[in-house]
């Protein structure tokens, strides 16, 4: 079917939100932690662990990483002990990570190099299945200061089998800082499909014309908060909105392009996709 220039202008979403989380059948589907403390030390990535019968795959670009440990590693965040996951150079690498298994969840420990900073350094996970891209969020540190440690993480009902952990932008204002981290304590869940189970009905409305050109408009049948998030081509955040039946987003400041869009509510990540301005 021929798109027309209305389809163009107006990207509509339209369905039900019917989402249920199903207790299940046993017992909960448990997160696994990857402490690394099994990891050989001095070892450089590639590696891969195997922790609760699930195997994880850890590879760098750049200089890579290392395997370190608190008696060698020449900076040991707080909270961190045994082996952990350490930079080989002082220059911008990304960690790799791919499963053997479909995950729903994951999580793990960063330190960013920042020495007295009053801000932060924004880190970003993406996530992937099949080499298709799922979903990706980032995260600042709560509490900035000197190698600030919090927790990175992504959750896609859908599910995914890799991440990419990327240094994603210094601190707005610090100036003592450098582009690397230090990494431990990873924790995944795997995918339940007896446990979760997301309604047909949520795509039963779905509407998506595509391409579009000057604005988004969304339109829901129920008062569920939702949010709507677009990502340019290299993954950066360029729009977010967040509300309950319907909304039109003014998109003429969007270069043309393609963009990946995701769909949040309280229960997670509804629905990704591509869409192409023009």
């Amino acid at each position: 079917m021929a798109v027309t220039n209305k389809m163009k202008t107006n990207l509509t979403f339209k369905f039900l939100f019917c989402i249920s989380v199903l207790l299940p059948i046993a017992s909960g589907a448990q997160s696994i932690l990857f402490d690394f403390d099994n990891a050989p030390v001095y070892t450089p990535l590639p590696i891969s662990q195997t922790v609760s019968g699930i195997t994880a795959h850890f590879s760098a670009t750049g200089q890579g990483y290392s395997i370190q440990s608190v008696s060698t590693a020449t900076v040991v965040p707080v909270g961190f002990t045994g082996n952990f996951i350490f930079p080989s150079s002082i220059n911008l690498s990304d960690l790799n990570i791919s499963f053997d298994q479909t995950l729903t969840d994951f999580s793990i420990w960063y330190s960013c190099q920042e020495l007295a900073c009053d801000d932060a350094a924004t880190m970003r996970v993406t996530a992937y299945m099949n080499g298709i891209y799922v979903g990706t969020n980032t995260k600042v540190a709560t509490n900035p200061g000197t190698w600030p440690v919090d927790t990175l993480s992504c959750s896609f009902v859908q599910g995914f089998d890799s991440v990419v952990v990327h240094y994603n932008s210094h601190p707005p204002t610090c100036q003592d800082y450098g582009v690397i981290f230090i990494a431990d304590n990873m924790r995944v869940t795997v995918y339940n499909a007896t446990a979760i189970e997301v309604s047909e009905r949520i795509l039963k409305e779905l509407n998506i014309p595509n391409p579009f050109s000057g604005q988004l408009t969304f339109a829901f049948t129920d008062n569920e908060p939702t949010t709507v998030l677009l990502y340019d081509f290299l993954g950066q955040q360029v729009l977010r909105q967040t509300f309950s039946n319907s909304n039109t987003i003014n998109t003429e400041q969007l270069a043309n392009g393609i963009y990946f869009y995701e769909l949040r509510n309280s229960k997670g990540t509804l629905k990704t996709g591509k869409v192409v301005k023009q």
